[in-house]
């Protein structure tokens, strides 16, 4: 009888692999994807182990033995799909990419092929083809072997050369390692079905280990940059970078998105009134309900400097509804930032809240030297909003015309009224704004 300690080895190897990505980004249609490639692997490797070859030893293969192809097939095509949607994150920079994609759901009907000709032929695959070893792979296979190795071999080498492709488009250098790194290690973990059993278990081993190097550093890495981007960046676009890549969430780009600017009223002079510690404690909480207010309607703040805050809504995560999101965050922010001052002002010290919003195409991306990095909008939607809040009195929100015109039939809705018509340092033209009337 085979010793049967190595292949429960590498089952375990393999589902806890499945498990410890799983855990580690469940929301991720990739790593589910991935989760349940590793968990096929090692499903296929611990009956196959325990149950399929006692049976067949003893020369009992059943009419229904094809269903021991199942665990195998579905690490085959959850692998592919794993390429598939990990080509979906990687932008396309300009390439065709309909045509590798369809590679790898040819890859996938091969697999199913594979699946419906061992439940067809039950026995042909068990003396033909599983664990055949060297002799039958190099020398003398038979016409059998190949009705099962052909469409195995024909689908791994699609999917290779599928994601071999991925690298023309330069994805993120984390992505580029994983990848590379799986195809190094999918022959290794593929020859385990054909291979001897004293060998395979050896073989599925070191191509799991592979793939599980190029894997975990590219969760440290992405997890590093997730960690770095969330320090300005709303918890969506950080989620975002961990997922997508550092390059794909702030490449360059120009589109129309929301700005929303506040500051707070009388606060030079209560600073120079107000001991330093309190200021901080003033900031602090002020800064920290700022922020609620921009994740909760997916705002990611640009700068935040003294007292003021300038927060787009609608890059780099786009929003259709970048408009009526960024009103919703306006009227968050004028009724918390009024609560905190009221809170903190005094009968010799008042301070206010004020907030503009404006909206237009801007340019945004990341920008710096080796040493800083920082994520920049460049428009004339950020200047406006910055006028519009220096504009607005305590606990008043001025709005663009252009923001109007988003919002359409919503602007009734939003209860906004025409304000003044002003003179804005920077436009040559009056500015007509609206006023944010209350809830």
């Amino acid at each position: 009888m085979m010793n049967t300690t190595p292949h429960i080895i590498t089952s375990l190897l393999a589902m806890g692999m499945a498990l410890a990505f799983i855990v580690a980004d469940r929301n991720s249609p990739t790593s589910r994807a991935l989760a349940l490639f590793l968990a096929a692997i090692g499903v296929s490797i611990g009956i196959g182990s325990q149950v399929a070859y006692p049976l067949h030893s003893a020369g009992r293969i059943a009419w229904w033995d094809g269903v021991f192809a199942l665990p195998e097939s579905a690490a085959f095509y959850f692998a592919y799909e794993w390429i598939l949607r990990v080509r979906r994150t990687v932008p396309a920079a300009g390439l065709q990419t309909r045509g590798p994609d369809r590679l790898l759901r040819v890859a996938q009907g091969l697999v199913v092929f594979y699946a419906i000709a061992a439940f067809a032929f039950p026995r042909l695959r068990v003396e033909k083809f599983i664990n055949a070893g060297l002799h039958e792979v190099f020398m003398a296979a038979e016409p059998e072997f190949w009705l099962f190795a052909l469409p195995l071999t024909l689908a791994l080498a699609l999917a290779l050369f599928s994601g071999t492709l991925m690298l023309r488009r330069r994805p993120d250098r984390a992505e580029s390692m994983r990848l590379i790194a799986f195809a190094i290690a999918a022959p290794f973990m593929a020859s385990g079905v054909v291979l001897p059993g004293n060998v395979a278990p050896v073989t599925t081993a070191v191509g799991l280990l592979i793939f599980l190097v190029g894997a975990v550093q590219y969760h440290v890495v992405q997890g590093r940059r997730a960690q770095f981007m969330s320090r300005f960046l709303s918890p969506q676009v950080a989620e975002m970078v961990g997922r997508r890549g550092l390059k794909s969430a702030t490449d360059e780009q120009t589109v129309e998105l929301s700005v929303v600017c506040c500051d707070l009223r009388g606060f030079t002079a209560f600073t120079a009134a107000t001991s330093s510690q309190k200021v901080i404690r003033i900031l602090r909480e002020y800064y920290d309900a700022v922020g609620a207010a921009a994740g909760d309607c997916g705002g990611t703040i640009k700068d935040q400097a003294g007292d003021g805050v300038l927060i787009l809504v609608g890059a780099p995560l786009s929003y259709a509804d970048h408009a009526e999101r960024a009103l919703r965050l306006a009227r968050q922010i004028r009724e918390r930032g009024m609560e905190i001052t009221a809170r903190w002002s005094d009968q010799d010290l008042r301070l206010g809240v004020g907030v503009g919003v404006a909206s237009g195409f801007v340019t945004v991306g990341v920008i710096g030297g080796a040493s800083r990095l920082e994520y920049t909008a460049v428009g004339p939607a950020v200047n406006l909003a910055s006028r519009l809040c220096s504009e607005a009195a305590h606990g008043e929100v001025l709005v663009d015309g252009r923001t109007l015109e988003l919002l359409g039939a919503a602007a009734e809705r939003a209860q906004l009224r025409p304000a003044e018509s002003l003179n804005l340092k920077g436009f040559q033209q009056p500015v007509q704004s609206y006023s944010l009337q209350a809830a």
